[in-house]
């Protein structure tokens, strides 16, 4: 075995119980996350994998170096990692790794596909390609670029979108404030 993998992300907080059993496991909807719930959803997923293309040798064809820069490979590998939790979990059943396994082989299958369509790379990256429908803009070229630094640009995405979830936080309050109102005229 090549690494240990602790399913938490890294932290110096105690994991959170529930009624004294440990928080059960949830489906992450990348949509409705706040950037507090966001953030240690991010670390858990980049750190997941990297253990899970290191420990199976997956080539950049499957896992490539900015797939959280890319909807699809996110919601895939973030299906897949909440998966593994469940299949490995103490109290699941010993033929649910067997499980994984099978449904890993889909799962890479999928990701080739998606990395295809989307057309990352090792060395290089660009926004996936939107198909237009009729009556819509047409998108103006999407540049690629070069993968210098991955765990660099892995942090500033993160940034970049819990302070996207922030504002967006924001907003909802203000409008759901409202304006204020004087109920003594």
């Amino acid at each position: 075995m090549t690494a240990f993998y602790d399913t938490a992300p890294p932290t110096d907080e105690p994991e959170p119980e529930v009624d004294g059993h440990e928080e059960q496991l949830q489906p992450v909807n990348w949509n409705t996350l706040t950037a507090e719930e966001a953030k240690p959803e991010w670390l858990s997923l980049n750190y997941w994998v990297e253990w899970l293309r290191k420990a199976y040798g997956l080539p950049p064809a499957v896992v490539p170096p900015f797939w959280h820069r890319h909807d699809e490979l996110i919601w895939e590998l973030s299906a897949l990692h909440l998966h593994w939790l469940a299949c490995y979990d103490a109290d699941s059943s010993p033929s649910m790794p067997l499980t994984w396994h099978k449904d890993f082989a889909e799962a890479r299958a999928r990701l080739r596909e998606w990395v295809s369509t989307c057309g990352t790379r090792l060395d290089h990256d660009r926004p996936t390609r939107q198909t237009t429908w009729p009556g819509e803009s047409l998108p103006g070229p999407a540049p690629e670029r070069e993968i210098k630094d991955r765990a660099e640009d892995f942090a500033q995405f993160v940034n970049d979108d819990l302070q996207q979830r922030r504002l967006a936080e924001e907003r909802f309050h203000a409008r759901s404030a409202g304006p204020a109102r004087n109920d003594g005229e």
